[in-house]
This record gives structure tokens, sequence and C-alpha cells, in this order.
């Protein structure tokens, strides 16, 4: 498969970009990292063999220690795109894109 980016994601890349999404349920309580998705999880995609892989997620890094949302409370997320593999040093998190200095809201 192509692994490369768009051209909408290649222009954004360094900017400060914003998604709606939800939430998914923390690998650490503790953290400035989570996992943005399109659709709500009820269970980590990651910590259960049975949950759907979901396709459509992006890393975040937050300024600031996480106060968790409940898995289904609808949430924007500001913060730098930042394209190109990185593996998380603390979770082993592997991913392609993310958001760096990441702040979010409930919408």
């Amino acid at each position: 498969p192509d692994m490369s980016f768009s051209p909408l994601a290649a222009a954004r890349n360094g900017q400060t970009v914003l998604f709606n999404g939800f939430m998914a349920p923390p690998l650490r309580a503790i953290s400035r990292f989570f996992v943005l998705t399109k659709r709500p999880m009820a269970v980590c995609p990651f910590c259960e063999s049975e949950a759907d892989w979901p396709d459509d997620i992006i890393a975040v890094y937050t300024k600031r220690i996480v106060t968790m949302v409940p898995f289904n409370v609808r949430i924007q997320v500001r913060g730098t795109l930042t394209l190109g593999a990185y593996t998380d040093p603390a979770t082993k998190f592997v991913s392609r894109l993310r958001l760096t200095k990441a702040s979010f809201y409930r919408i």
C-alpha cells in the first residue's frame, strides 16, 4: 500500500491544526498522551485482542497531564501536526503522524 501522506497533510506538517473525535481509553492512568479516534471506543483498542483495530486514529501528545474524558464525549484537539515515524519511548506506541503540544476541549 501507498504509505505517503496526502498533499494536504504534507502542506500542514508543522502547523497548528484542529481535529474532532473521541478520546480512546488510556494506556496509562497518568499521561501526557492519548489516542484520538473518529468513533467512540469503550475499550482500549490496543489492550483487547478481540477489539476492532481502528484505522482512523491519531496520537496526541499534550502540554499537560491528561484529564481523561469519558469515551463517548466528543472533543476538539488543537496541536502541531507532525509527520514521520516515531516510537514513544514510554509506551512503545508507534505513530506515523501525531499532534504535539496539544490541548483539547469538550464540544
